[in-house]
């Protein structure tokens, strides 16, 4: 049942290059202090592998990620530079006020989680209803769907999967449970949707969107990325570079908003001849993948990357 488990970056050369500032960060290298630079979401090391030979001998990558198995993808890189540690990337505030000389965050879910069916990310596969991102700890998708009230995931499905049918799909959910017991396994979520959803946009399971609040909801994963987005206001140093890849509507309105925010002058209204509280971002670019990128990897079509860059307090 496993097709290859194998994971392609998306805009891995622009998300870089971006970081860095320039095409190469050991330009001029003797011109500049060592720099630590953060890829808060490790995956599969495709970012991480190609920052590394980037860098100096003096520059160092600190490593964030949740999966298990990601960090078992990460012992096969012996580079003294590098390191990485077991926790989200919520955590980056644990690093050193002004320490970072850049910050990537390549958001959402690898190809190797979806396509293992031991995950219970996909509807394509039949597996257990996980959806963890961290299966060491936390409940799975099936454990909270076997409680929740109709109401509750209502309101899951239809804020993070943004679902129109969201009431009949969470009425349909909790009547399966009370006719024939909890839902398990991803294929019965996906049937249960199929049934209750007579329509849908051409060429899309009528299970993506549940699939997708289900996912970002038991990973709480837009929370954690407003408490990395804030933290990274910490931790980047003058001139660092903030790189976001967002893969839905969701993900690109929080990045776009934070950015817009802190990349403006603030004036206090109670006091018109003060001076503006300073603005701490400076918003740098946007960009999407090539047409050539989305034909070779179709999964990086909806992919959007945002940067910006510290400025002085």
């Amino acid at each position: 049942m496993q097709t290859s488990l194998i994971h392609t970056t998306v805009l891995l050369n622009e998300a870089v290059e971006a970081l860095l500032g320039t095409s190469d960060a050991t330009a001029d290298a003797s011109d500049r202090s060592a720099q630590v630079y953060v890829d808060a979401t490790f995956g599969r090391g495709g970012h991480s592998r190609l920052l590394l030979t980037r860098l100096t001998a003096a520059d160092r990558l600190i490593a964030f990620d949740k999966d298990p198995d990601a960090l078992a993808e990460a012992v096969h890189i012996h580079d003294p530079r590098f390191s990485i540690r077991h926790q989200g990337f919520s955590h980056l505030d644990e690093l050193p006020p002004a320490s970072v000389a850049g910050v990537l965050l390549d958001l959402g879910i690898s190809s190797p989680q979806i396509d293992n069916p031991a995950r219970g990310f996909s509807f394509r596969f039949e597996g257990p209803l996980d959806m963890r991102m961290d299966t060491t700890r936390g409940i799975s998708v099936a454990q909270w769907l076997a409680n929740a009230e109709a109401d509750k995931i209502a309101e899951v499905i239809r804020d993070y999967g943004e679902e129109r049918f969201a009431g009949p799909i969470a009425k349909a959910i909790v009547a399966r449970r009370q006719e024939r017991g909890p839902i398990s396994s991803t294929t019965e979520l996906a049937q249960l949707v199929a049934d209750t959803v007579k329509t849908r946009e051409p060429g899309q399971n009528p299970a993506t969107r549940t699939f997708q609040a289900f996912r970002i909801f038991i990973n709480a994963e837009l929370e954690e990325l407003q408490q990395a987005l804030a933290a990274s206001l910490q931790v980047l140093a003058p001139g660092g570079r903030l790189v976001v890849i967002s893969f839905h509507s969701l993900e690109d309105r929080i990045v776009k908003q934070f950015i817009a925010q802190h990349s403006r002058e603030v004036y206090d209204r109670r006091a018109p001849f003060a001076p503006p509280k300073v603005m701490l971002l400076k918003a740098l670019s946007r960009c999407k993948p090539s047409a050539a990128e989305v034909s070779a990897n179709p999964r990086s079509r909806s992919a959007i990357m945002r940067v910006a860059q510290r400025t002085p307090a």
